[in-house]
């Protein structure tokens, strides 16, 4: 029963987690905007999160069933990390876009502030359904 009631919650933690790395390596790629040969690095999110949330630990074993108890959960190097696309070429082969970098940072700080609201929001309702109200 508990494990119904906190399986959602679970998965909006490993979001709070990767969306917690994301913000790491957008804000890194901002601090070495000017760092001569800097190549931006960033991950897909959503598959990161699929792959957090998947039954599928780092070892490649899967939970077959929901009884089963989870191995591992994602750690902050998990994401297959990438380069990101170089939109504006410079001499020194720096390939960080301010302008993208702070609109992903704002993106992702904007998920990660609603992501906190849907899990307060769970435990608001899982609290005013054990008091009886």
């Amino acid at each position: 029963m508990l494990e119904q009631m906190t399986a959602r919650l679970d998965a909006y933690g490993q979001s709070l987690m990767l969306r917690s790395h994301r913000q790491q390596v957008i804000a890194s790629n901002i601090a070495n905007a000017d760092t001569p040969g800097y190549i931006a690095r960033d991950f897909d999110f959503a598959a990161a999160l699929k792959d957090a949330t998947g039954g599928t630990n780092r070892q490649g074993l899967a939970q077959t069933a929901a009884g089963h108890m989870r191995l591992s959960g994602p750690q902050p190097g998990d994401p297959k990390m990438g380069y990101a696309v170089q939109t504006q070429p410079s001499q020194d082969g720096n390939s960080v876009d301010l302008d993208r970098e702070r609109a992903n940072f704002v993106d992702n700080s904007i998920r990660y502030e609603s992501t906190l609201r849907f899990i307060n929001s769970n435990v608001k309702t899982m609290l005013s359904a054990i008091t009886g109200q």
